[in-house]
C-alpha cells in the first residue's frame, strides 16, 4: 500500500505511514533510528521503547481512516506529511502534520505530529 497523491517520499517515511495505518507497529517501529524522538499530542517520547509503546497506545486507541493531503520536502533530511484524520476520537476529524528529520541512514530520528489550524 502506498499514499496515492504523496509521491516521493523517502522509504521509511512512506513505511512508517503506511504501517501505522495499517496497526502494524513492528514494521512502524523499525523505520525509526535507535535513539528516537516522538512528540505527539503535547507529550515527548525518547527512545525506542518510548516509541514503541506509543506507537502500540496510539494505534488501538481510537479508530479512523487517513487521507494524505500533502508532502512537503524541506531539505534532504526533513519532511513535513498532512493527512487528514476520521473517526471516533474527540472532534471527528482533524488534519495533523507530521514533521519528519531523518539519519543518513533514511531512519526516522524525530516526529513531531501537531495539529493545523
Amino acid at each position: 500500500m502506498t499514499l496515492i497523491g504523496l509521491p516521493g517520499l523517502p522509504v521509511r517515511i512512506q513505511t512508517y505511514l503506511d504501517a501505522h495505518t495499517r496497526h502494524d507497529v513492528p514494521t512502524a517501529a523499525d523505520c525509526f533510528a535507535p535513539v528516537p524522538v516522538v512528540t505527539d499530542d503535547g507529550r515527548t517520547h525518547h527512545g525506542r521503547d518510548a516509541v514503541r509503546a506509543w506507537l502500540d497506545r496510539t494505534s488501538t486507541e481510537y479508530t479512523y481512516t487517513t487521507t494524505p493531503l500533502t508532502a512537503v520536502q524541506h531539505d534532504g533530511r526533513r519532511w513535513t506529511v498532512t493527512q487528514r484524520l476520521e473517526g471516533d476520537f474527540p472532534g471527528g476529524t482533524v488534519d495533523l502534520a507530521h514533521a519528519f528529520t531523518l539519519d543518513d541512514d533514511g531512519h526516522i530520528t524525530e516526529l513531531t505530529i501537531t495539529a493545523c489550524v
